[in-house]
């Protein structure tokens, strides 16, 4: 494989670092979901833990290497998983941590985050906005900016999830990752190449919230003026020219999916699965609906990375026709 940011020998002794209630998630076929979807489907759930999401197992690495030898205090921007999990993380190890959001992120992750003591900061526009002011913060405090996806400790906190997958394999052929800033995708990439190379690996991303994917089919950074999508978590339009070109190494596919695709898909995982999950959750289910053809016969692994939902918003979702 050419050269990555990556590290597998990192990424082996990462869950050392990691609490437990964040590994070994479940990995489960769901044959209710075969009927439905023409291919056998097997879920890696990874909204079984504090933070409901996949973010913990980076921010925990995160928090580790501050507690050792790194300033105390972190801010990050956040549509709201990475900073509940930052938070989780550093109450744990007696870490300062701030948050930078949207004020009009999900109400539900903006409170969680609140609960867990961090510091939360609001801004007017989207997550690109509050990225910004996240590093302005930074600069002026002189502590540590944690941006996702970028470090390092995000992509291999969540490439272990990989390793987890790779221990499976080969009884699964493909596995679908939701794409935004690309921690989760590079991360499962990476391994999933180094392990078990005949997995396909497929990114999955809103046609609302499209930059990251028409920057891997361009190979080159694509930026986009706005969002339009309900999946708040991987929402962003500036994609990080270095994780690109880790994505780039380990991604076999990435596609685009519509929004009435995203909303099947979470009934579709509340009817079959019994799962309430967010919309970037179901981003997976949304792609074989789109293009059962591809994946007739096979059998493929879905990452459901997150659970974090307004619950008004999403009864009103799932209740459309």
């Amino acid at each position: 494989m050419p050269a990555t940011r990556l590290d597998t020998a990192r990424i082996r002794a990462a869950p050392r670092m990691i609490d437990s209630v964040f590994l070994d998630s479940p990995l489960y076929r769901c044959e209710a979901l075969e009927a439905v979807l023409g291919c056998a489907v097997s879920i890696k759930l990874e909204t079984a833990n504090p933070v409901r999401s996949f973010k913990g197992r980076g921010t925990e690495l995160v928090a580790g290497l501050l507690a050792e030898n790194g300033p105390r205090a972190a801010v990050c921007a956040s549509a709201g998983n990475l900073g509940q999990a930052l938070a989780w993380s550093g109450r744990g190890r007696g870490l300062d941590v701030t948050v930078v959001a949207s004020r009009f992120a999900s109400t539900a992750k903006l409170d969680r985050i609140r609960a867990l003591d961090a510091r939360l900061e609001l801004v007017d526009g989207d997550f690109d906005m509050a990225r910004e002011r996240a590093a302005a913060i930074a600069r002026h405090d002189g502590i540590r900016l944690v941006e996702d996806s970028l470090d390092i400790e995000t992509c291999e906190g969540a490439a272990t999830i990989g390793l987890e997958l790779a221990d499976a394999a080969p009884s699964f052929d493909a596995v679908l990752i939701a794409l935004g800033g690309g921690a989760l995708a590079t991360g499962v990439g990476h391994v999933l190449k180094t392990l078990a190379p005949e997995v396909e690996v497929i990114c999955v991303q809103p046609a609302g919230a499209p930059a990251m994917t028409r920057s891997w089919h361009r190979r080159r950074v694509v930026t986009t003026e706005s969002t339009d999508t309900i999946a708040d978590g991987v929402a962003g339009r500036r994609p990080i020219p270095d994780v690109l070109d880790d994505l780039l190494l380990v991604a076999d596919d990435a596609v685009l999916v519509e929004e009435g695709s995203i909303i099947a898909g979470m009934r579709m995982l509340l009817d079959h699965a019994g799962l309430v999950v967010e919309p970037s959750a179901a981003l997976g289910v949304a792609a074989i609906l789109e293009d059962r053809a591809r994946f007739a016969g096979r059998h493929v692994v879905t990452v459901v990375c997150g659970g974090n939902v307004d619950m008004e918003a999403y009864h009103r979702w799932i209740r459309r026709p």
